[in-house]
């Protein structure tokens, strides 16, 4: 089954992401980001990293669901099982070529179980409509973080393992921005993950980062850097935009 269509996102160029930046962009793309800003309280806010935007895919749905752990299905309250993995986003604005923490953005994820199946949504393999398992948004705070307790993923035939995130700010208003992209994983991490249960009943996966042309198409500049925890992994992304 194929879950992703053509990319309705595009790549940032060379020329692009300097224009974006203005003459700080020529350090930013010797250094990989632009240099965090000192905050009043002296501590750093995260660093500014220009990312990539890439194909939503037909399987997002705006089920509007504000709740940080998005392993539960509201529904029935049945808990997905997997490995789990808390992932925080750091988010900020870009302007005049500084980077400051960008607060009130609304974070959407959304993404497959450990059995490659989607919530809510009508496959010729399956047909989840009604349930909300891994889907959920949450509000970015003033040091433009959220974070999210979900699962890592599973794979289904076609694509790499990944999660889909939309950004946007003023989602109800008249007038709003977004941002929308996907996010990976090393591929050595993701074989040791899918040796365990409930990944494995699935086999092994048939294709990898770079077998995927979604991922091709800048997945290395999203890629996240998951640490081990107690009972699963933890990643943090930071992420740059210049929202209107």
């Amino acid at each position: 089954m194929t879950h992703d269509d053509l990319p309705t996102g595009r790549l940032l160029s060379r020329r692009e992401v300097v224009a974006l930046l203005g003459a700080t962009g020529v350090a930013w793309l010797m250094s990989g980001g632009l240099k965090p800003k000192q905050a009043a309280a002296g501590t750093l806010e995260p660093p500014c990293v220009v990312r990539p935007e890439q194909t939503e895919g037909p399987y997002f749905v705006d089920e509007r669901l504000n709740r940080s752990d998005i392993r539960s299905d509201p529904a029935n309250g049945r808990v997905k099982v997997g490995t789990p993995l808390a992932l925080t986003f750091l988010v900020s604005s870009i302007n005049n070529g500084t980077c400051q923490p960008l607060p009130g953005a609304q974070v959407d994820i959304w993404h497959c179980d450990a059995m490659g199946v989607y919530s809510d949504v009508q496959d010729p393999g399956f047909d989840s409509t009604g349930q909300k398992f891994l889907r959920g948004y949450q509000v970015t705070d003033s040091r433009g973080s959220v974070q999210f307790i979900t699962l890592y993923p599973g794979w289904y035939p076609g694509r790499t393992v990944h999660i889909h995130f939309k950004i946007r700010t003023a989602p109800m208003a008249r007038r709003s921005f977004a941002f929308t992209s996907q996010l990976y994983f090393d591929d050595e991490l993701t074989d040791r993950v899918h040796t365990a249960q409930p990944y494995a009943t699935s086999g092994p996966r048939t294709t990898r980062n770079q077998q995927d042309w979604i991922f091709r198409r800048g997945g290395a500049q999203l890629l996240l850097a998951a640490t081990p925890t107690a009972d699963g992994y933890s990643a943090s992304f930071p992420i740059g935009l210049q929202p209107p």
